[in-house]
């Protein structure tokens, strides 16, 4: 086996031979997912190519890939939905898939999508292979695959492509690749808020590296110095895409540089440290009928929560540790949108490696088993959510 270290395992025909069984694992529960999607959309009456593309935030971004910034919805209510809201990245691939090919914007969307889950499980796999091995990597992927609202990475929204980004850059820190991590942590940026997570995460790390290096008096000053302005470039580049793209909002709209509040405020989108959450899952046990649901809101948490523990526990890489407590204190602590929560999980992968290791334990029979049950049951769940209420 190669050794994830080796020169033959980082380069990438050797990354990608590597990481095959996770790749195939990881496209066959799509590939499950979006049949039990089509044959329920089918018995339905509906179309699984129009739930996956034109529908909910896809549209949105189609609309930006087709005519640029300058939508907006008002609502009755007084709110204002503008599509300023949503990153420009996704929306610019888009518009030149449909430029270079016949595809139109949902299906170029949709396209976008396709890769970027790919490139997203490819990165998973190559973090948890280096943290943690490589059946951890494969169990890792397979983990995030059959998630119950794993059928989001297959829909036209932004989840995959930033998860790929995020990934990636995480995985270039992990390995001393600075600007490359600068660079993928910008394009994170521009895919959605949450690119902070990845900044921050790559800066906690190219200090926490500054300042070991310095204490280790057998490093070389040639070699310190070469190393600090890898990493000084990579923390100038990484925040630039989301700087850029707020403060342009914010000249857009005359906001100033908090102009992009203003926006997510129109969407009722907010941070009050979930003050808003608690109170919504508390008002849950408030009457029979809905008790079910907050108890199982609460569960959910309290897993999650749990699940941050173990990653501390396992001992993961403070920028691991940095990036997912970021994801899930914003997915959990934004005052809307209660039903996007879980696929703002999405992107906090890492949070799977304590039971992708716990899964790599098992015998590959019992694994297998684990595994397909899960994704049978990921798939059903997906034709039923997407046929259904759907991701807001």
């Amino acid at each position: 086996m190669t050794d994830p270290e080796s020169p033959a395992a980082t380069r990438p025909e050797g990354s990608l031979r590597r990481a095959a069984p996770a790749l195939l694992g990881y496209a066959a529960v799509r590939a499950l997912g979006l049949a039990a999607l089509g044959a329920w959309s089918a018995a339905d009456g509906g179309s699984a190519r129009r739930l996956l593309s034109e529908r909910w935030d896809s549209l949105w971004y189609t609309r930006v890939a087709e005519l640029g910034y300058g939508y907006e919805v008002r609502l009755p209510n007084g709110d204002v939905h503008t599509n300023l809201a949503f990153f420009p990245l996704l929306p610019w691939l888009e518009r030149i898939v449909h430029a270079v090919t016949p595809l139109s914007y949902p299906d170029a969307g949709l396209l976008v999508t396709a890769v970027a889950s790919l490139a997203a499980a490819w990165g998973i796999f190559a973090v948890a292979d280096r943290v943690h091995g490589r059946r951890t990597g494969v169990c890792a992927v397979l983990a995030w695959a059959v998630l119950p609202v794993g059928v989001v990475q297959s829909i036209a929204y932004s989840e995959s492509l930033f998860t790929a980004l995020a990934a990636w850059s995480l995985y270039a820190v992990l390995t001393d690749r600075w600007p490359t991590a600068g660079l993928l942590a910008a394009f994170a940026g521009l895919t959605r808020p949450v690119g902070v997570a990845v900044v921050a995460a790559l800066w906690a790390a190219a200090i926490t590296s500054f300042v070991g290096e310095h204490r280790n008096t057998g490093s070389t000053p040639r070699t310190d110095g070469a190393r600090t302005e890898r990493r000084a470039l990579a923390m100038i580049v990484a925040p630039l895409g989301a700087v850029g793209y707020v403060l342009w909002v914010g000249h857009r709209t005359g906001g100033g540089p908090l102009g992009y509040l203003d926006v997510q405020a129109g969407w009722r989108n907010g941070f009050d440290g979930g003050h808003t959450f608690v109170r919504f899952v508390a008002e849950k046990f408030t009457s029979l009928p809905s008790a079910p649901a907050g108890a199982a809101l609460a569960a959910g948490v309290v897993l999650v929560l749990w699940l941050y523990a173990a990653c501390v526990r396992q001992g993961q890489p403070l920028a691991l540790l940095v990036y997912t407590g970021i994801v899930v204190a914003l997915a959990l602590c934004a005052s809307g949108y209660f039903g996007s929560k879980p696929r703002l999980l999405l992107p906090a992968f890492p949070l799977l490696f304590p039971l992708a290791g716990a899964l790599a334990r098992l015998r590959t029979s019992g694994s297998a088993l684990v595994v397909g049950g899960a994704a049978v049951a990921s798939a059903a769940y997906g034709a039923l959510w997407l046929n259904g209420s759907g991701p807001p």
